[in-house]
């Protein structure tokens, strides 16, 4: 209710005893002599509000201090560093370690470029960061508390480092322990960034504001040099507040980001009269498309070579309805092959090998033993110990330890070189057939979609060709993973041509990362004029569900369609496999896994969160009307929620 339509009764009482009470209170601290200077110091605190007044409970009266006209803050400074690092946005739940930082950036800074996007988990800051940079290939910075708000964004720390995406981190905290509030005891750290040392790239503790500028710029150009992966700055909470003369003219430094590392020459041109020799080339991308350029690249090699391209799906690295897509042969192809080259693949040795996940493991070469292996990945530049990601040792012929999208312009250039007139023909065959077993394939799949298309609960097929129905004609992207989309419907029925409709996957297959990410990739993409879509699943939003908030409140326009079965059905499936192999059948799988009794009503949620939504949908025949209805609000520019009650695949 706005203060004009209060009732001044009401409003008159409340500052009465505003006034009372702070004179009450000012008294009890001065004593009796002080009390006229207590009531002075009291009606001042109630005449400018509440909010003074309760801050003024930590300090005596009198003893509040504020900057002088020659001086400003060290956050100001810090202000100006951040802005010349192009900053758009910074996500963050609100926290007093870093309040000096903070009231910087919406005051001095004008909280426009960066502007604060409020956060309620800093889980979802980090998976907004890491959402934002895949949509839009910026940065966007994050900002945590002390212990307790790192530990709250350490899983997304990890997915973002398995990931290999750039987050910003600023930390805050108190080092000198003896000018810690109570709170900042258990709050503060010796060493804040020791927790995800493991799974970030690098970070600092500046000790002065010259520190702090050349840390800022370091750490942004650490995260962006591939390898990217998370960077950590820990700001100390009085190096943001104490002041600083006005006068006193801090350089800032100037940012360069360094040349990629491309392939040695020699390697690449061996690699390419490998590929031309080759009677059955795979190429193997994962993540590999850095920049919006990457997908053209890779569609000129594979052109070039009438070659297979298998998406593995980390990024948008090549077309769905491209004649030579066929990530969907994936293991035929790679039985087949006599030349497999992988680009800035994750996990080369399950791309040619594969293990039998029953009561005894077991693993078995997929790839012909004879087939050339050549791998191009910056994974070569940079691996750390104790964390996992790095995946199983896999045998290659030749490794080049390089940017793979940066190495493609001279492997093709090389690869036209070699190529013959005559051996053009015969690879224009090789084209045709992998042409007509492409049109087989979509045509399984379009088939395949049909099965149970009126079956209640909704199948993830119909939902997934009714979403595709209704937003083929917007510039739209799909922002949710790999591990929300409905499987791989969606890259199987629509048309991704674009080098932004699909992120990918998770990276650290954390769950939790879906909804905030597709928020940050919705937020890069609201700048650029593109409809964002998620097909998001029930346990990942029932994670952190306030960023739906964040989406409401900053207006951005997100269309969350729920793929609501009801169950974390990948673990059930796993409980499932636990029970067959001790033959104790599966009539009790189900423990555990179900979002059931209740079932959770994610529209009456998101509506509560200031979210247009409707549902829970079972009938299919009501789920177009629903997104459409949805997509006018979308399109409005505010965010949508469908919840539809699917089957579990």
């Amino acid at each position: 209710m706005a203060d004009s339509d209060r009732d001044d009764t009401t409003s008159t009482a409340r500052r009465e005893f505003l006034q009372t009470s702070a004179i009450a209170g000012a008294a009890a601290l001065v004593g009796a002599a002080g009390t006229a200077a207590a009531q002075t110091a009291g009606s001042a605190a109630g005449q400018s509000g509440a909010g003074e007044a309760s801050a003024a409970a930590d300090a005596h009266v009198g003893d509040v201090q504020v900057l002088r006209s020659n001086e400003r803050s060290g956050s100001d400074y810090m202000v100006d560093v951040l802005k010349s690092l192009d900053f758009d946005y910074f996500c963050a739940n609100p926290a007093s370690s870093f309040r000096g930082l903070h009231e910087s950036l919406i005051n001095y800074g004008g909280n426009q470029s960066p502007e604060l996007i409020t956060c309620c988990h800093e889980e979802s800051s980090v998976a907004m960061a890491h959402g934002y940079y895949k949509a839009s290939g910026k940065p966007l910075a994050v900002m945590a508390h002390g212990t307790v708000g790192l530990q709250h964004a350490a899983m997304a720390l990890y997915n973002a480092w398995c990931d290999r995406v750039p987050v910003y981190m600023i930390l805050g905290n108190h080092n000198d322990a003896a000018l810690r509030r109570a709170a900042e005891w258990y709050h503060g750290v010796q060493d804040a960034a020791l927790m995800v040392r493991d799974f970030t790239k690098w970070d600092d503790t500046p000790w002065s504001l010259t520190h702090f500028a050349e840390s800022a710029v370091r750490a942004y150009k650490i995260a962006l040099t591939p390898p990217m992966a998370p960077v950590v700055l820990t700001l100390d909470g009085h190096l943001q507040e104490d002041p600083i003369s006005k006068s006193e003219q801090l350089p800032i430094p100037k940012l360069t980001l360094p040349v990629l590392p491309q392939g040695d020459s020699g390697a690449v041109e061996e690699t390419a009269r490998w590929l031309v020799e080759a009677e059955s080339p795979v190429l193997v991308a994962d993540r590999y498309a850095r920049t919006p350029a990457g997908m053209g690249l890779l569609v000129e090699l594979a052109e070039a070579l009438q070659a297979p391209v298998i998406d593995q799906g980390s990024r948008m690295n090549f077309p769905s309805r491209h004649p030579l897509n066929h990530t969907w042969s994936a293991r035929a192809l790679v039985a087949e092959a006599d030349m497999i080259l992988g680009l800035e693949v994750v996990d080369f040795w399950s791309t040619v090998n594969s293990l039998r996940d029953q009561l005894h493991r077991s693993a078995s070469r997929v790839a012909r033993p004879d087939a050339k292996l050549v791998s191009i990945t910056t994974g070569d530049l940079y691996v750390r110990a104790n964390y996992q990601d790095f995946r199983r040792m896999q045998e290659v012929d030749i490794a080049i330890a390089a940017d793979a999208e940066a190495t493609l312009p001279s492997l093709i250039e090389a690869v036209r070189r070699l190529i013959s007139r005559g051996r053009r023909r015969e690879l224009e065959a090789r084209g045709e057939r992998l042409a007509e077993a492409h049109r087989q394939s979509a045509e399984r799949f379009r088939q395949g979609a049909a099965v149970a298309w009126d079956a209640s609960p909704v199948s993830t097929a119909r939902l997934t060709a009714e979403i595709g129905n209704q937003i083929k004609d917007e510039d739209w992207a799909l922002v949710s993973s790999y591990y929300s989309d409905a499987g791989t419907w969606p890259r199987k029925l629509w048309n991704f041509d674009k080098p932004y409709q699909w992120l990918g996957h998770a990276g650290g297959g954390g769950i939790g990362y879906g909804a905030p990410a597709a928020v940050g990739a919705a937020l890069a993409n609201r700048d650029m004029g593109r409809f964002s879509v998620a097909i998001q699943t029930d346990g990942d939003l029932m994670y952190a569900p306030g960023v739906l908030w964040t989406a409401a409140h900053h207006r951005i326009p997100l269309l969350s369609v729920m793929n609501n079965n009801r169950a974390y059905h990948m673990e059930l499936m796993h409980v499932q496999r636990m029970c067959n192999a001790r033959n104790r059948g599966i009539d009790r799988a189900r423990i555990g896994s179900e979002l059931v009794d209740p079932n959770i009503d994610f529209a009456r949620m998101a509506q509560g969160l200031g979210i247009h939504a409707e549902g829970p949908i079972t009938n299919p025949a009501d789920l177009g009307p629903a997104i459409r209805r949805a997509m006018a609000v979308v399109k409005r520019g505010e965010p949508a929620l469908v919840d539809v009650v699917t089957q579990v695949r």
